[in-house]
């Protein structure tokens, strides 16, 4: 079965040296496409700027931006049978990137943001008998959040996680299904969290069919 995996944060310039980000680490994802690999799936991984090797047997496409993850998404997900969005895009990115760095002054400067492309409601909407998986990392009300973002990015399953496993070599997910509803907690490692995804992968899109 070919799987799309997406991991790791974006970077939204403003000039041509400074970013707005965030700490993600891109081990989950990275966790997710080494394991399906090793079950014999064909594995497009696109990252955001991360410093982990890319996992065997996998084509790693190297971004930086939520546009170039969104083109890149949008195309490999064209042969896949199933997309595992695990990245932490940026929801916003600055309205005018400098061609120039930035120079200091004893001023307030003041950045308008605007919304990044939703990458996984895109592919939600575009699915027909695919399966989507979203991942959301929430700070308050997790169940009510996950639930929201299940239905508004049409996802077959949302994997929640905390704030906690942000950069961490262990993490705590549980999962929610449109068929079935919330399971977990599970928690270990990233790679024994990695392995509870890649079975729901299977048992979503039918196992290495397609």
């Amino acid at each position: 079965m070919h799987i799309l995996v997406t991991a790791g944060p974006t970077r939204e310039y403003f000039d041509s040296v400074r970013f707005i980000s965030n700490p993600s680490s891109g081990k989950m994802g990275y966790a997710i496409a080494a394991e399906a690999a090793r079950r014999d799936h064909c594995v497009v991984l696109i990252s955001g700027p991360a410093t982990l090797a890319a996992p065997p047997g996998v084509e790693l496409v190297r971004v930086q931006s939520a546009e170039e993850m969104f083109e890149a998404s949008v195309a490999a997900f064209r042969k896949c049978r199933c997309a595992v969005m695990t990245a932490a895009v940026c929801d916003y990115r600055p309205a005018e990137r400098l061609a120039l760095k930035l120079k200091k002054e004893a001023k307030r400067r003041d950045i308008s943001l605007v919304p990044t492309k939703d990458i996984c409601a895109h592919l939600g909407g575009i699915k027909a008998d695919r399966v989507v998986i979203g991942f959301a990392m929430e700070d308050h009300d997790p169940r009510i959040h996950a639930e929201a973002k299940l239905a508004k990015k049409n996802c077959d399953a949302i994997v929640l996680n905390g704030i906690d496993n942000v950069g961490s070599d262990e993490a705590r997910i549980e999962i929610l299904r449109v068929d079935s509803g919330w399971s977990g907690p599970f928690s270990g490692s990233k790679a024994q969290v990695a392995s509870v995804v890649v079975d729901l992968v299977d048992s979503l899109a039918g196992g290495r069919s397609g």
